[in-house]
């Protein structure tokens, strides 16, 4: 009988103990991962219409995506993975036109400078290049003589002469 009771003594005290194991804890450790810009509304109502692309740099810092093929957007990305897990995520992108600021787009709320403003307000500029082919003599209203563009065809005699 005596042997019994050791046993359970023993087991009653094991049990608190494997309980709180549950409140360690989890192994391994994992760090919190925080990506891309800080941006708040603060910074976003800061923002108006027609600001030059180094003035949106300096109020929303260097933009995560500059995108090549896509050259008047840029995109702010904010994201926090506290322990791994994504929690939280904030997108904005911020388009220009001509070099100036026309719209953003994200989650954050629309400043009330961009409520009233028209993405009309900042029209293309017109270009005052044309081709040879659509300039004409003014004299004669002909089509203008086009020079010769092709060098190789022109040249190729002497071209390959000299190689």
């Amino acid at each position: 009988m005596l042997s019994l009771f050791p046993r359970q003594l023993l087991l009653l005290l094991l049990l608190p103990l494997l309980t709180y194991c549950s409140y360690l804890p989890s192994f391994p450790y994992k760090i919190d991962i925080q990506q891309g810009n800080v941006v708040t509304e603060e910074m976003v109502a800061k923002l108006k219409p027609g600001m030059t692309r180094s003035q949106v740099r300096f109020t929303l810092g260097t933009p995560l995506v500059e995108d090549v093929f896509h050259r008047d957007r840029w995109d702010y990305i904010y994201r926090i993975a506290p322990e791994g897990r994504v929690k939280k995520e904030q997108k904005l992108a911020v388009f220009f036109q001509n070099d100036r600021l026309i719209r953003i787009q994200g989650d954050f709320p629309q400043p009330p400078a961009f409520d009233t403003a028209s993405s009309t307000f900042f029209a293309p500029e017109e270009s005052t290049f044309k081709l040879p082919s659509e300039e004409s003599n003014t004299e004669t209203g002909a089509p203008a003589e086009q020079p010769g563009i092709d060098f190789l065809k022109e040249n190729q005699e002497n071209f390959y002469r000299n190689y």
